[in-house]
């Protein structure tokens, strides 16, 4: 049972990290079932220690829903991710290890290949390898427990990061802020690391406005 219940959460967890599921979708029950063939007891286990973790929330009258954030929602997680996102910069100029060094530089160059070879073309793609970049960040940061709060919150913003790279030059400019982040950690300057990601994580409150207008 432990194991069908993990296997439907990651799955979920898999389907929001590549949009199969967006804000506001409804999870059905029904269909988790008869789509892994197992009983009502490990689906709704898996949704609720999904919803636990705020991704998923329960509506009247509609169920389990995927999160969809208010404008105000939106900016007070994006304020905690970006400092989460920038700590975790910090950390891993501090703490690099030779193995977290060579993941960082092959998540790097793989977005500057990207826009090198498709320019802005393929959004969905670079997205898939900006989440590459970051998690060799996170994870060189050598915290498990601030990995994890990494995940969570990007997981509740991840459809508005992804919509962002179908906006034009947005590409070129994360592929630049990553080189730039990436040189800050080999660097060992922890200060001016932890400083660039919070930058480069943040958005203003128009692009969020126009963010959640893109997505009803």
């Amino acid at each position: 049972m432990a194991n069908q219940t993990e296997t439907i959460l990651q799955t979920l967890h898999d389907w929001i990290d590549t949009g199969r599921l967006n804000p506001g979708d409804e999870i059905e029950e029904a269909a988790l079932v008869q789509h892994f063939g197992v009983s009502r007891t490990p689906v709704r286990e898996a949704l609720m220690q999904i919803e636990a973790t705020g991704l998923v929330r329960r509506l009247p009258r509609k169920g389990a829903v995927v999160f969809k954030p208010t404008l105000t929602e939106f900016l007070a997680i994006l304020e905690v991710h970006a400092k989460l996102e920038g700590q975790a910069a910090g950390l891993a100029a501090r703490r690099l290890s030779a193995a977290g060094a060579r993941s960082l530089e092959a998540a790097t160059e793989a977005c500057e290949t990207h826009f090198a070879t498709l320019g802005e073309a393929e959004p969905d793609a670079y997205y898939q390898l900006n989440l590459r970049f970051h998690a060799a960040v996170a994870e060189s940061a050598g915290n498990p427990f601030l990995l994890d709060m990494i995940k969570t919150n990007a997981r509740k913003l991840m459809a508005y990061y992804r919509a962002r790279y179908r906006y034009a030059g947005s590409i070129e400019a994360s592929a630049r802020d990553h080189r730039a982040i990436a040189g800050l950690i080999f660097a060992r300057d922890s200060e001016a690391a932890e400083a660039a990601m919070r930058q480069h994580v943040q958005f203003d409150q128009v692009t969020a406005m126009d963010l959640l207008a893109a997505l009803g």
